[in-house]
Formats: structure tokens, sequence, C-alpha cells
């Protein structure tokens, strides 16, 4: 009787973790519908609104098919009709390209297009995780980006290969791809001038997050063995250096610098890009990543990760 309470238990909590995907893409579902009719309101109610978001173009007109297509839709997402996500999505979709067009364009309507990509990208993640119960992060994880260890060679191998590997990641992620939100920003006119100070402290956080990036590059290189790219992973579970404060000290060095170039830049889309990087990168890769550090090191892993953080360092209390 006892093994079969304990059975019926599991059972349960299985079911509750199946259940509690749908629950967050419902809810996010039933979020966008009500925000979706709020700025409608607010665009005929509103001449500011109506500039900021849809420009010259005629919002009688949308409306028509934004209503039942974005709001309506998204309320019978929201209901447990699952197949409507086919409906909404590729709407959301099709707004967004053409708004962003348009603003781009006629550098007006800035502010809807900038909504419209955030509502394609949530749209995207949610109905993925309500229709397959999970969104496949495995699919980020390979090619060049797939779990291996790395060949065991001489410590200056290893090094050489990490200093082209942070290069190569420095000019993609902190020079190409800001100039492009830079130049698409002051294109769909939300450029701001940021303080002087303001670039100043960026500055000091830049040249500081640099420092531990390659820190902990040159430790994950000469303790690990291994590299910090996916599929040359260090042979040797490193928990020293910058790591000994946070799992992730690479991750926080990014994350830094990201902002800080949009704070040097005077580009809030820039703080923005790299925030909701790390939010992507905490929910969709780290999970895998840890579960592959578990995998490989076992008890090891388990035993730092119990008393190292993930993000800031714990203090720790005097006896």
């Amino acid at each position: 009787m006892q093994d079969a309470s304990y059975r019926n238990e599991d059972q349960a909590r299985s079911s509750i973790a199946r259940s509690r995907p749908h629950i967050w893409s419902r809810s996010y579902f039933a979020l966008q519908s009500l925000a979706g009719v709020c700025w409608w309101i607010g665009v005929f109610a509103v001449d500011e609104i109506r500039a900021a978001t849809l420009g010259d173009l005629p919002a009688g007109i949308i409306a028509w098919f934004d209503i039942p297509l974005f709001a309506v839709g998204s309320v019978l997402v929201a209901c447990g009709l699952r197949r409507a996500v086919w409906i909404v999505v590729p709407w959301i979709l099709i707004v967004t390209f053409g708004l962003l067009t348009y603003s781009l364009a006629t550098r007006t309507a800035g502010f809807g297009a900038l909504l419209m990509m955030a509502s394609s990208v949530c749209s995207i993640l949610a109905g993925t995780q309500l229709l397959c119960g999970r969104i496949p992060t495995e699919l980020l994880l390979r090619g060049p980006f797939a779990f291996r260890t790395a060949p065991m060679q001489a410590t200056r191998s290893h090094l050489w290969r990490t200093i082209r590997q942070l290069i190569l990641f420095w000019v993609l992620f902190l020079c190409i791809i800001p100039a492009i939100i830079i130049q698409a920003e002051q294109r769909l006119g939300l450029a701001i001038d940021f303080a002087l100070w303001t670039r100043a402290f960026g500055v000091c956080v830049l040249i500081l997050a640099s420092c531990l990036g390659i820190w902990s590059a040159v430790t994950m290189s000469t303790r690990g063995q291994g590299t910090p790219l996916p599929s040359a992973m260090p042979n040797h579970l490193v928990i020293s250096g910058p790591y000994v404060f946070v799992r992730n000290p690479m991750a926080v060095a990014g994350i830094l610098q990201g902002m800080a170039v949009g704070l040097v830049s005077s580009s809030w889309l820039v703080v923005i890009y790299a925030f909701a990087g790390s939010l992507l990168w905490n929910w969709l890769v780290r999970p895998s990543e840890e579960a592959n550090l578990e995998t490989t090191f076992g008890d090891e892993f388990r035993a730092y990760r119990s008393r190292v953080s993930c993000w800031l360092p714990k203090i720790r209390r005097r006896q």
C-alpha cells in the first residue's frame, strides 16, 4: 500500500510538471491579448501612441485584421485552443516584418516595430512550448556548439584556441551585432543621448568585464585543458580562479561587456540586447550545459554546484 502511495505521488508530480509549461504559455498569450486590446484603445484614444507605434498607417484598416487575428486569436490560445497558435504566430510575424520595413523606410513607428519584434520572439517561444511541451534547446547545441570534450593537447594549444574563440566572439557580439542594432535604433528614431558620466562608467565596466573574461578564459584553458566553446569543453572541472566565486564568470563577463558597450555607444537597445541575451542563455542553454557537466564530472560537479552560485558570489557568514 505504501509503495502504491509513493507511485501515485510520483505520477501526480509528473502530471504537474508536464502541465506547467502549458500554463505558462497560455498565461503569456492571455497577457498578450490584454496588452493588444489596451494598445488598440490607446491608438484610437491618444494621438501620441498612434504616431509612435503606427506612424501614418491606416489604423482603422489594420484594426479590422489585427484585433481578431492577434487579440482574439491569443485569447483562443489562452483558453486551450492550441491550433490557434498556427494563426496567431504567423500573423504576428507578418505584422512585424511589414511594420519593421515601414519604420526603416519612413523613420516613424519605431516603437511599434520594436514591440512587435519582442512579441514575435516571445510568441514563438511560448507557442513552441505549448505545441511541443517544451522548447527544443538541443537544436541550439549542434555542430560547433555540440558538447564534446577537447582532445588532449599541450596547454599552449588550448590557450591559443581559446584566444581565437575569444576574439571571434568579441568581434561578433560586441562589435558587429551592436553596430547593426545602433544603426537600426537611429533609423527607427529611437536613439537617446546618454550623459557623459554614463559613458565613462560604461568604459570602466567594459575594462573590468573584459579582464574578467580574459581571466576566465585563461583559467579554463590552463586548468581545465579545454576551451569555453562547447565543442572543446575542458577535460577537468575548473573550480579555481574566477570560478571560485561564480560558476559562469565568462557569461557574467559577456553580459557586462554587452551592457557596457551599450552605455559607451549611448544605445539603450544594445543594453536590452545584452540583458535579453543573458535571459535566453540562462533559460535555454545553461540547463543543458550544466546537465552535461553533471554527466561528465558527477559528484564533483554536484558538490561544486551546491557551494558556488551561478551568477552572484555567495556571502558566507562568519561562525
